[in-house]
Parts: structure tokens; sequence; C-alpha cells
């Protein structure tokens, strides 16, 4: 058997992250050589460091290329942007880029990915399902009262898996280049309706209070949350989230044949896993 050292692979940047580790899950159940691109890697990866970039991209054929903390913080589009031209040059020649709606700042790396020169694909996602069991709102959620800068304006909530599944095919199978995905569940839903989901799989009250933006960043910073962390949460709930991507897509049907999750669906086989138990 060839060797890491020897055998074209996969890198799946953000390896460690909600999508990421679970492109890295199919990849190896399927027997695909993959390499995890991450700070904590035995070969690390860091989005700031520009020197750790070359190493990772030793015999790769196709990247996953996720960008953390967001494509909407500044001088992301040029970090992707630059690394995509490094990958070319090492000699990828798939990229597939997990990008997100309504942002102008994903769209210019979107933009840059399909000018690179080699196979590309886009998925562009919504607000992704798992924030509310993997992320910082699973611990309101373990109370009776969810506290976020809200109203009636309803999102396309996406899974997770559903995003890793499209990846896994778009680094794999032939088919996808030139492809941009948006990806979305099957219904519009508000916070509330969501949040009302998971509160009936729970089997507990569970409420979504309103508050101004101003309210919730203050009380975030109030609990030193970094800055960064708090513009970031703001852009998202301000601009994001302001009713641009209230409509539904196909991205899901047309990459894998097969209709996408819905939230209901996500909301019960997680709360089957327990991770919204109090203790």
């Amino acid at each position: 058997m060839t060797n890491e050292q020897e055998q074209k692979m996969i890198l799946v940047l953000c390896g460690t992250g909600k999508t990421g580790r679970r492109v890295v899950e199919r990849l190896r159940r399927g027997g695909v050589p993959v390499r995890v691109g991450s700070r904590s890697a035995a070969q690390p990866f860091d989005w700031t460091d520009r020197t750790t970039w070359a190493a990772v991209l030793q015999n790769v054929d196709a990247v996953y290329v996720s960008y953390y903390p967001d494509l909407a913080v500044p001088g992301a589009p040029e970090a992707v942007g630059a690394f995509a031209d490094l990958a070319v040059a090492s000699g990828v020649s798939r990229l597939v880029l997990l990008s997100g709606r309504g942002e102008e700042q994903a769209q210019a790396a979107e933009k840059l990915i399909e000018s690179a020169g080699v196979d590309w694909t886009i998925l562009r996602s919504s607000w992704f399902s798992q924030n509310f069991s993997e992320d910082y709102l699973r611990e309101p959620l373990l109370g009776s009262e969810v506290v976020l800068p809200v109203g009636a304006v309803p999102e396309p909530f996406v899974d997770a898996d559903d995003i890793a599944d499209v990846a896994v095919a778009a680094l794999t199978e032939d088919g996808h280049a030139g492809q941009l995905y948006e990806l979305t569940e099957p219904r519009l839903l508000t916070f509330a309706d969501a949040i009302g989901d998971i509160s009936r799989a729970t089997g507990r009250r569970i409420d979504l209070v309103p508050v101004s933006i101003e309210g919730y960043t203050g009380a975030l910073t109030a609990e030193d949350v970094p800055v960064e962390v708090v513009g970031l949460l703001t852009y998202l709930f301000t601009t994001v989230l302001d009713g641009r991507n209230a409509q539904l897509a196909d991205g899901v049907q047309r990459a894998l044949s097969r209709p996408p999750r819905d939230f209901a669906d996500y909301a019960k086989d997680t709360a089957a896993t327990g991770i919204w138990d109090r203790e």
C-alpha cells in the first residue's frame, strides 16, 4: 500500500470544524486518503500563518476550502485567493469552497476560487442547524429561554451533514465542476420556529426572547466575549439574517439527487443523543 507521502490525497481545511470533520469522516469511511488541515494537526495549518500553507499542499489533488472564522472577516477573500494560487501552483486540480449566502465578502472569495484556473465547486450555505447543538446556542437551550436579536424573518437553515455530503461528492465525483450549489433545508423557519422544533423534540418548554442588537452585544461584552466575535455576530444578526436569504434553494437536490434534511428531523435526532438534556 502506498503511504501518505506517495499517494495523492484530499486536503480538508478546518478539518475539525462543523463541516470539515464530517467531510473527513466520510472520506475516511470511503477509503479516500485525506489530510486534516488544522492548527492542531501533525502538519499544522493556520489561515493566519502563510508559512504553514505549502507543506499541507504536498501530494494533494483536491481541497475543501473552509475559512475560519468566517469569510466575512476583513482579509478573508484575499487569504482564500492567495491560498488558491498556491494550491494550483502545487498541483491541486480541484477546489471546493464553503461559502455563505448573502455575504458580499464570501462572493468575493468565490470569484477568486473560480478564477484560479482549475475545477471548482461553490457550496453557498445558509445558517447551520448545528449552531444550535455544537456552538454557543447549545448552552441557552439547556435552560428555558434563548435570548437573541432576531425577529420574525425566516431563514432556510441547512444541516451540516448535507453540506458534507455535497462536499464529498464535489471532491470525489465527476459532474460538479463549475457548479454553484445554494444549500438550504426544505422549509423556511424563523428562529422561534426552530426553537419550537427543538422544544418539542426535547419535551421541554424553551422560549425565544427577542432583544435589541445593542442589548445582545452589551451582554456579550459584559461576559468578556472577544471583540472580534462580538463584531462577527453583530454582522450576522444585522446583515446576513435581515431576510435577504429568505428563499429556499435546490442545491442539495441537484448535487445529490435527494431532498435536504428537514430541521425537525435534525432536532429529533439531536435530542435523542442527549446533548440538550439538563444534568
